[in-house]
C-alpha cells in the first residue's frame, strides 16, 4: 500500500501487525490529507474481522416523548411539557407500533419530569409481553442517570430491574463530546458526565447487557476532542468489555445552527475510518444511513463499516433535527445499499446472531 502523506506508513505497519494506535496516531489520521490511504487502511482492518458482510437489523425506533426537562444547544427533538409539538405515547400506543416482522425495538426519548420509572418497567414489559419474539434495546446512559437524579433510583437497581421486564441491549446515546468544555458550552452539563456515562454502561455489561456507544461530530468539537472521546471508549472496553457497536452521528444543523452546514460527507467518511482504527476491541462500527445518507453510507462500508443499522421505522430524533434521508428503509433497500457497495449483506438481531446471509 502506498500512501501521499508519509505519516501514515508507520501507522500502516502498526495496523497491518494489530497493534494498538496512539492518541498521537489518531490525530494524525484526522488530519492526514490522504483520505483514500486512510479508507484502505480501515478497510483493511475491517475486513480481517469480517471479511466483506455488513450487518442490518429489521428494527423499529419508538421515542416515547420529546418532553423533556433538558435544554441541550444542538437539539430540535426536546419540547417542554405544554409547548406546542410536545407529545407523550401512552403504553398501548408503543406496544401497537411493533409489527411481527421486527427483530428489535429501539426505544429512546426526552428526560420527562413526571414520569415515574415504574413507568419505564410496564413499558418494557407490556412490550416483551406482546411481542415476546423482539429484542428490545431501550434507554441511554444519560436516561438511567436520570432516572437517579429524579427518583434515586440507583443505576444497578434500575438495570437489573428493566433486564427483568425484558430489556436485552442498551442504545449508546447521550454521550455526545466526552469533553467538559463542550459540555458546558452546549449546555449538556447537567446530563451523565463522561465518567457517569461510563459508568453506568459498565454496570450495564457487569449485569450481562450488551450496549453501543456513539459521539455527535462535525459541529464545535475539535480533532483532539474527537480522539479523546475515542480513547476513553476504548479504556472503558477494556474494562468492561460489553460494547457492540461504535455509532458515529453526524451533527444535524436543523434549527440550532451551531455550525451553518451539515459536516461533508468526506468528514463522515474519515471519522468512520478513524474509528475503526482506533477501536480496535469494538466488533462493530456502524455506518448510520439516517444521519449521513445512502450514498454515502455505501462509500463508508469501503471505510471501515460492516453494519448499517436497519429499517429505523419511525426514527424522530434526527429527523426532527432535520436529516433528510428517509423515516425507514424497508429491507430490499439496505440490501442495494450494500450490494452497491460490493457486500455481502447480512440480516442480524440485535445481539449479532445471524437470521440470514443474503445473496
Amino acid at each position: 500500500m502506498r500512501f501521499s502523506d508519509p505519516r501514515l506508513e508507520p501507522i500502516w505497519e502498526k495496523v497491518r501487525a494489530s497493534e494498538r494506535l496512539s492518541p498521537e496516531n489518531g490525530l494524525t489520521l484526522f488530519e492526514t490529507p490522504d483520505l483514500l490511504g486512510l479508507g484502505r487502511m480501515a478497510d483493511h482492518a475491517k475486513t480481517r474481522r469480517e471479511g466483506e458482510r455488513v450487518y442490518f437489523v429489521i428494527n423499529r425506533h419508538i421515542t416515547p416523548t420529546n418532553v423533556c426537562v433538558l435544554s441541550c444547544a444542538f437539539c430540535d427533538f426536546a419540547r417542554k411539557k405544554g409547548q406546542a409539538g410536545a407529545y407523550e405515547h401512552t403504553i398501548e400506543d408503543m406496544v401497537g407500533m411493533v409489527r411481527a416482522e421486527v427483530r428489535e425495538v429501539h426505544i429512546v426519548g426526552g428526560h420527562h419530569p413526571d414520569w415515574p420509572f415504574e413507568y419505564y418497567e410496564r413499558v418494557i414489559g407490556a412490550i416483551r409481553a406482546a411481542h415476546p419474539g423482539v429484542q428490545i434495546k431501550a434507554f441511554t446512559a444519560a436516561e438511567i442517570d436520570y432516572f437517579w437524579r429524579r427518583w434515586k433510583i440507583e443505576p444497578r437497581e434500575a438495570l437489573t430491574r428493566l433486564k427483568a421486564a425484558g430489556l436485552q441491549s442498551m442504545p449508546g446515546g447521550g454521550a455526545e463530546i466526552f469533553s467538559p468544555r463542550l459540555a458546558k458550552l452546549l449546555r449538556y452539563n447537567t446530563k451523565a458526565a463522561p465518567e457517569r456515562w461510563c459508568e453506568i454502561h459498565g454496570i450495564a455489561h457487569a449485569l450481562g447487557i450488551r450496549t453501543n456507544a456513539t459521539m455527535l461530530y462535525g459541529h464545535v468539537e475539535t480533532l483532539a476532542e474527537r480522539v479523546e472521546h475515542l480513547i476513553r471508549l476504548r479504556e472503558q472496553q477494556d474494562a468492561s468489555g460489553g460494547f457492540l457497536t461504535f455509532v458515529p452521528l453526524a451533527y444535524q444543523t436543523g434549527t440550532t445552527k451551531l455550525v451553518p452546514r451539515q459536516t461533508p460527507p468526506t468528514d463522515s467518511l474519515r471519522t468512520i475510518a478513524v474509528s475503526r482504527l482506533l477501536l480496535d476491541n469494538f466488533p462493530h462500527v456502524e455506518a448510520y444511513w439516517v444521519v449521513i445518507g445512502e450514498e454515502t453510507t455505501s462509500v463508508a462500508l469501503h471505510f471501515g463499516a460492516d453494519d448499517v443499522n436497519g429499517t429505523l421505522e419511525d426514527e424522530r430524533i434526527q429527523h426532527m433535527a432535520g436529516a433528510q434521508t428517509p423515516a425507514g428503509l424497508a429491507r430490499e433497500q439496505l440490501l442495494r445499499m450494500i450490494r452497491d457497495a460490493g457486500k455481502q449483506p447480512v440480516e442480524r438481531d440485535a445481539l449479532y446472531n445471524v437470521v440470514q446471509v443474503w445473496n
